[in-house]
């Protein structure tokens, strides 16, 4: 089993920032390839970022230099600074394996609302 959590999500205006936190145990994220996804109202998840277990990083191009990734092993926590916020980037905002999620351990996400 592995149970994630996510948080430091918020309200925020656009052009602002937040850094959201996922926490994880019951299995090591580091040997896993481990993405951030999120959900729109009305729209299906999708992944905007993920991080390799040697570091390298890819992002989806709506995010791509404003959204960073990154991990840290001995926390078991993967991070997702994201910067220069726009309101298309609402959404609740879950972290899992990727590309293949772990499909029964979905944390309950974390919501981040970027006003105009």
């Amino acid at each position: 089993q592995v149970q994630l959590v996510e948080s430091g999500g918020g309200l925020v205006q656009a052009g602002g920032s937040l850094r959201l936190s996922c926490a994880a145990s019951g299995r090591p994220l580091s040997i896993n390839t481990m993405g951030w996804y999120r959900q729109a109202p009305g729209k299906h998840r999708s992944l905007v970022a993920r991080i390799q277990p040697g570091g390298t990083t890819d992002y989806a191009d709506s995010v791509k230099g404003r959204f960073t990734i990154s991990r840290d092993n001995a926390k078991n926590t993967v991070y997702l600074q994201m910067n220069s916020l726009k309101p298309e980037d609402t959404a609740v905002y879950y972290c899992n394996k990727a590309p293949v999620p772990w499909g029964d351990y979905w944390g309950q996400g974390t919501q981040v609302t970027v006003s105009s």
